[in-house]
């Protein structure tokens, strides 16, 4: 069973739910996500121009490979953020920040602005790592 142990020389990381660093040792596997989008199961983008929307769907759909994997949200060590609006972004990730708590998540990452996604009505992609 994995042993995860989260790194904060600071607070102010938390209210927006990650961590500065995670180390993983005693991993049996490790699970590197594609980065999960707001699409429907055929790949349609939904809730287009909604930032929050976008975000819970994209986390929807990372639960799922997730689950598919026999893994969980708590198993995610590290989460990427690209964007092609950081401040809309930013503004919304408090929501995500109470969700991760309740799932005992609390990962680094990275937030990336980028000019486009895959789709344009895409506003947000999350990439994500896991370990068992």
């Amino acid at each position: 069973m994995a042993q995860v142990r989260t790194v904060n020389p600071w607070t102010w990381q938390d209210a927006f739910g990650f961590s500065q660093a995670v180390e993983v040792t005693g991993a049996n596997r490790v699970l590197f996500c594609s980065g999960q989008t707001s699409v429907d199961a055929e790949g349609n983008p939904l809730h287009p121009g909604d930032m929050t929307a976008q975000l819970g769907q994209a986390l929807d759909n990372l639960e799922t490979v997730l689950a598919q994997a026999g893994l969980a949200l708590r198993n995610v060590v590290r989460l990427n953020y690209y964007t092609t609006d950081v401040a809309t972004l930013r503004a919304s990730l408090a929501a995500l920040a109470e969700r991760f708590e309740r799932a005992d998540c609390c990962p680094p990452g990275t937030l990336l602005g980028v000019s486009a996604l895959f789709h344009p009505d895409l506003m947000v992609e999350i990439e994500a790592t896991a370990v068992a």
